[in-house]
């Protein structure tokens, strides 16, 4: 098969959070140091700035977004560049911002926190649901592929820093997590860190791995599917989208390579022929 080709030429420092809008057939993503919002319309590249860094996104209707930024969560309209304000993400913490985050089956928000230089414990993992934002783990690092089963019957998460994909059960009523996590992937023993990543319509895992240029799929009991191999090694979370939902779309980081290879902070995309999952709408 051909190789991952690039779909946006802009360097991110750090490019993060793709979001296929499944009413809009749009990617959206961010440059989490350059508090910038990117996307492409009609073959042209658009983008939006923000005062603070920026990081993932739900989507809320055709027009909007939920937005979660270093110390909050904000609607923010695509037409008119107004920001509504949601909830504060951590407001009275400068030494953390937003990471991770996506939208669960339930209309939920989940999204991560960690420290600006991934300091040992700074991180949380949170929900915002029916109004409420609430801790469900704390003392994390780089907490990571917050994403979701397409039966609704578990969450997947990691914490690079430690190198576990975990599952977590949730409530079939409220998607509250349920029971003990349990681990699927051990990447530590492997020497990999797994960063972002996306679960597809028939359950398997896509990790984007930091450091290794590759994204790979995992069968829901952790056996290795399939790699796609990115021409630069800081691969950060990948998206499946396109018409058919069935292009895989990968954000990557040129912050830090001790070379420049003219790659990194690329948007790659690739056609894989599996189809994804509609991103889920946020229910404010």
């Amino acid at each position: 098969m051909s190789a991952p080709s690039v779909f946006d030429n802009r360097c991110c420092q750090l490019g993060e959070g793709p979001l296929w809008h499944p009413r809009r057939q749009q990617l959206f993503w961010f440059d989490i140091l350059e508090n910038q919002l990117h996307s492409r319309q009609r073959g042209e590249a658009i983008s939006w700035s923000f005062d603070e860094a920026v990081s993932a996104a739900g989507w809320v209707s055709e027009t909007e977004l939920l937005i979660a930024s270093e110390t909050s969560l904000f609607r923010f309209d695509l037409d008119t560049a107004e920001q509504v304000p949601v909830y504060s993400l951590e407001a009275n913490n400068p030494a953390t911002r937003s990471n991770d985050g996506r939208a669960d089956p339930w209309g939920g928000f989940w999204i991560s926190t960690m420290g600006w230089h991934g300091e040992a414990g700074a991180g949380s993992l949170y929900r915002y649901y029916q109004g409420v934002l609430k801790k469900l783990v704390s003392d994390l690092s780089i907490p990571n592929a917050i994403c979701f089963a397409p039966d609704a019957s578990c969450a997947y998460w990691t914490d690079t820093a430690e190198g576990q994909l975990w599952r977590q059960p949730l409530d079939p009523v409220h998607g509250w997590p349920s029971g003990d996590k349990q681990r699927v992937i051990d990447f530590a023993a492997q020497g990999l860190n797994p960063d972002g990543a996306i679960v597809d319509a028939r359950g398997d895992i896509w990790s984007a791995q930091w450091g290794a240029g590759r994204v790979v799929r995992y069968s829901p009991e952790g056996r290795e599917q399939q790699v796609v191999t990115l021409p630069t090694p800081q691969t950060t979370c990948p998206a499946l989208g396109g018409k058919a939902l069935d292009t895989l779309y990968v954000t990557t980081a040129a912050q830090g390579l001790e070379a420049a290879d003219g790659l990194g902070g690329r948007v790659f995309q690739y056609p894989v022929g599996i189809r994804g999952q509609a991103e889920h709408q946020v229910k404010l």
